[in-house]
């Protein structure tokens, strides 16, 4: 492993930073807090800093030397709402809310990068380190670009990094094309008429629809996807009737869809309207059907995907890099990003969850759990493959991978 040593040495500031930002999780677009403190590190070093893209997020950006090339990399800095169940000193101070998710890691990785680009940094351009709120679920990627991210700050490639409970501390991963999930949610308003519970022939049932529905509608992965291509989708609620002698004259059943792939998405979506309308009209009922897009799917630029994995290895090594991880159904709104530049997302290595300190909770160390905790031994990691993406980006540009060292 090829650490900076610069970075090392400021290993325990990183830290200080993560612990901090752990301490005090701001949700959505609120993330004020969060965002002053990140504004305030990256005036001390020197960084133009520029706040309010996308509500509230924040860009710095560093020039070098006389070429205008430019490189984004990019961090989230938005919590979840779950009660933390860790009890250590970090914990979070704010009342059901928690960086379960490693934002608070990934916010101070990038600002590791940041201090050691300003001080130290080798390379002729132009670096935007991009701080983005409401990552989870609220699509604050989407409002940085739609608030001029791009055309503001142009960005000839832009790199992000996710932790990956799992997946071996010092080890990175990615892979060309679709890597994680496009997903969208639905739900099903069905009506009927109710009656008596005694007198059934008097009523259309919606609760009784309703759970044909939800059947019918796994039926649309195993007969209307080809085979070949990945789709998931889960009923996850159903909300019907008030008393055990009323049949209910509506019902509501919510869910999601994930599928790596856009049009397939869509395509599920009209074949959900469509099932749900017939079924509740079999029974007499009507059904109304809202399906919200939320993420696409995250799609690496392939040569950006063989640059940086040649990028994390000289800095982890060729048996820490998997250029072909797993793919996930999770989503992330780093897509809209790479909708509109070119570049890669990858993931780096958050362990067993083995590094947990005494006071953590009783659940395991994975993402979205509210005994997970952000892995510090991953902090000088991942500064340093920050660091070194910008600095051979801006010296020697993206290369293919046939031509890749």
């Amino acid at each position: 492993m090829k650490l900076i040593p610069e970075i090392v040495a400021s290993a325990d500031m990183i830290r200080a930073f993560r612990r901090h930002l752990h301490a005090r999780p701001e949700l959505g677009y609120d993330v004020h807090g969060t965002s002053q403190f990140v504004a305030e590190r990256l005036s001390e070093w020197g960084i133009e800093v520029t706040r309010g893209i996308g509500k509230t997020g924040v860009v710095g950006t560093l020039r070098r030397g006389r070429s205008t090339r430019a490189i984004g990399l990019r961090a989230d800095m938005d919590a979840l709402p779950i009660e933390e169940a860790n009890t250590f000193e970090h914990r979070s101070q704010h009342a059901g809310m928690m960086h379960a998710c490693g934002h608070d890691g990934h916010t101070s990785m990038l600002l590791g990068a940041a201090r050691h680009l300003a001080l130290e940094g080798d390379f002729d351009g132009v670096v935007h380190f991009i701080f983005q709120p409401a990552e989870e679920g609220l699509a604050g990627g989407r409002a940085m670009v739609q608030d001029g991210l791009f055309d503001r700050f142009p960005c000839e490639a832009i790199f992000g990094v996710h932790n990956w409970p799992g997946l071996p501390v010092g080890h990175i991963g990615s892979r060309p094309g679709p890597l994680m999930a496009a997903s969208a949610t639905f739900e099903v308003i069905v009506t009927g008429i109710g009656s008596h519970a005694a007198m059934p022939h008097a009523s259309a049932d919606a609760l009784l629809a309703a759970s044909q529905i939800v059947v019918a509608l796994q039926s649309i992965v195993s007969r209307n996807v080809d085979p070949i291509d990945s789709a998931v989708l889960s009923v996850c609620k159903i909300n019907g009737g008030r008393a055990d002698n009323v049949i209910a004259k509506d019902c509501r059943l919510s869910g999601a869809v994930r599928t790596f792939d856009d049009s397939l998405l869509r395509n599920i979506g009209k074949r959900i309207e469509e099932v749900a309308q017939s079924v509740a009209k079999a029974f007499g009922c009507d059904a109304l059907v809202e399906f919200r897009l939320a993420y696409p799917a995250t799609v690496n630029d392939p040569d950006m995907a063989a640059f940086a994995m040649d990028v994390a290895q000289s800095v982890v090594g060729r048996d820490n890099v998997s250029r072909a991880i797993r793919q996930t159904m999770a989503g992330e709104d780093f897509a809209f990003m790479l909708k509109e530049c070119r570049g890669c997302y990858a993931f780096i290595g958050n362990g067993d969850g083995s590094h947990r300190e005494p006071g953590s909770g009783m659940g395991p160390c994975e993402l979205h759990n509210d005994s997970y905790d952000f892995n510090d031994e991953l902090l000088p990691i991942g500064a340093t493959y920050f660091v070194q993406l910008a600095n051979r980006y801006l010296k020697d540009g993206a290369r293919s991978s046939s031509d890749a060292s």
